[in-house]
């Protein structure tokens, strides 16, 4: 799969990133249409549960609920043609009311009703096209209800609001982005990877991940991080974000630890299962470990295939690379990798290979 950079245009212009501030239309037929906003955001982890529906509850009777889930959503069966999902809000909800959250990691999205009262969905049914829909609750929050729908993939999703109805039209990332990375920070939570006098590769990865995030922002390349936290996704998790959205790129952010303290360096590991003609995992390694050695003026170990241990990159069905930045059991390597300006550099290093890569296909 070569990297595609054919610009779609006017069909998804009004598509909202999940991570800005959304446009809400009001349509009506033949009427103009007045805008107001809507926040749209993304959340990378929380925590989760099992709300989903079966293939056959779809097919029969009028209504759908799951049995002994008191503050299951209930779904209208019938007819859908449309495109959205339709889901009736309490009277007088306004649009800054509203906040659409996607939650990616976990295929969910997450709609929080300021001020609203949850009660409102114990008889009030979601309508519309439900095909992406795997099942949905609602819950009493402080600050009003969320309503919380499990999806069967990773979407992004038009937000049309009139009348009291909020409209969702799910979308494929690929269909509306040119450019996607993914971005996996390893470890977090419990799981802390190397560790030496105090040094933790989970927060070393984390640090690295929110400076590269600070400059792919100001880019049009839209970015998914598999944690932006302290929490640890699993690895399925981590490679199906990359594999589900068809990702340009997987990179997998590390560092590196021996037993001999004299070891130092950074590296770059591939997956040479998966060949591609022009740009392929070996190409995005190699271009990494250039940029990020070039960057922090540090020592090139070379590149390495992927093993067993090496799950995310192995499993990507797309050009996929880790950059090990360093090794946390070498004294000065360590000394550095707690240092900012450090991070930055090797943050720079990997935000200028994507640029350079993406050029390099123009």
């Amino acid at each position: 799969m070569a990297l595609s950079l054919m610009k779609k245009t006017a069909i998804y212009s009004t598509l909202f990133s999940a991570a800005a501030l959304g446009t809400v239309f009001y349509l009506a037929g033949g009427r103009a249409a007045a805008t107001e906003d809507v926040e749209q955001i993304e959340v990378q982890q929380y925590a989760q549960g099992d709300v989903g529906y079966s293939e056959s509850d779809y097919s029969t009777g009028k209504e759908l609920a799951v049995a002994g889930e008191d503050n299951s959503l209930t779904f209208e069966l019938g007819s859908a043609d449309t495109n959205y999902l339709c889901i009736p809000l309490p009277s007088g909800t306004a649009a800054d009311a509203v906040t659409i959250e996607n939650h990616y990691m976990d295929n969910e999205m997450w709609i929080a009703l300021s001020g609203s009262d949850g009660d409102f969905y114990k008889t009030a049914a979601i309508s519309g096209n439900r095909q992406h829909i795997t099942g949905g609750i609602y819950e009493q929050a402080t600050s009003g209800t969320i309503l919380k729908f499990s999806l069967n993939n990773i979407y992004e999703c038009r937000s049309i609001l009139e009348n009291n109805v909020l409209y969702l039209e799910f979308i494929a990332p690929r269909e509306i982005y040119d450019k996607i990375v993914v971005i996996d920070p390893a470890f977090g939570g419990t799981m802390t990877g190397h560790e030496s006098g105090g040094l933790k590769e989970k927060e070393i990865t984390l640090a690295i991940a929110e400076k590269l995030k600070e400059k792919l922002d100001e880019t049009d390349i839209k970015v998914y991080y598999t944690r932006m936290d302290d929490n640890n996704p699993t690895e399925e998790q981590r490679v199906n974000i990359a594999n589900h959205t068809k990702a340009d790129m997987l990179i997998r952010i590390e560092a590196n630890a021996d037993e001999d303290s004299m070891v130092r360096g950074t590296t770059a590991v591939y997956n040479e299962h998966f060949f591609i003609p022009l740009f392929g995992s070996i190409e995005l390694a190699d271009i990494l470990e250039k940029e990020v050695v070039s960057l922090i003026k540090g020592k090139a170990v070379g590149l390495m295939a992927a093993t067993d241990e090496d799950y995310v990159i192995r499993e990507a069905t797309v050009p996929a690379a880790a950059i090990k930045v360093g090794y946390l059991t070498n004294a000065q390597e360590a000394i550095l990798l707690q240092k900012e300006d450090y991070i930055d550099k090797i943050a720079t290093g990997i935000y200028q290979a994507i640029i350079n890569i993406y050029a390099g296909q123009e």
